[in-house]
């Protein structure tokens, strides 16, 4: 039986002010399944950007995630909080809101990699319902982000017919994903937009 490629994608919703200048510019950017592939790569760049913007980053066991602790000992205190969170469990859910209510008060920038797979008739209705959500209550906007075919775990089973210029690395795909963030405007909610910022219909 032959494997279908499935691609890794990533949900970002982004918040606008005045002040804001881009994704994690000296405001509180949050990034769910960061504890490796794409999501760690995230919270590595994010903090990259700006010596003054803030990294939440989230995975189901901050305890074993070597390299998120690593991160949050290479920079300074208060830059990055890594809390615990299983998109599984509503009180972890809960816990990891109130803890960031608490410490930041708001976020500027979610963005969840927590391996949603490429399938439409799931991720479709999903991302369309969020959107609508933000849309009505705040000056919000959600967009679904396909990275591209990644050099990570998750994909790995499925390389072998990608062409090598088709491969992305993590830092690669990561810097595209941030750059159409950074460009993102508010009647772009509910889109779908591949890595090189080309919007994808559905």
């Amino acid at each position: 039986m032959r494997r279908r490629a499935m691609a890794r994608l990533a949900v970002a919703a982004r918040a606008f002010s005045a002040s804001a200048s881009g994704a994690g510019a000296g405001g509180v950017s949050m990034v769910q399944g960061a504890s490796r592939g794409i999501g760690l790569e995230f919270v590595r760049q994010l903090l990259r950007r700006s010596g003054e913007g803030r990294v939440v980053a989230t995975c189901r066991a901050p305890g074993s995630a070597a390299e998120l602790q690593k991160l949050k000992e290479e920079h300074a205190p208060g830059r990055l909080t890594v809390l615990p969170l299983d998109v599984t469990d509503e009180n972890t859910i809960e816990a990891a809101a109130a803890s960031i209510t608490e410490t930041h008060g708001s976020l500027d920038l979610l963005i969840n990699s927590t391996g949603i797979l490429s399938i439409p008739n799931v991720i479709q209705p999903v991302t369309k319902t969020v959107s609508v959500e933000f849309g009505r209550k705040d000056n919000i906007a959600c967009i679904l982000l396909h990275p591209g075919t990644v050099d990570t775990d998750l994909s790995r089973p499925f390389q072998r017919n990608v062409p090598k210029d088709k491969l992305f690395t993590r830092e690669f795909s990561v810097q595209k994903l941030l750059s159409i963030i950074d460009n993102v405007k508010k009647s772009d909610n509910g889109k779908f937009f591949a890595w090189d910022g080309q919007e994808i219909p559905w």
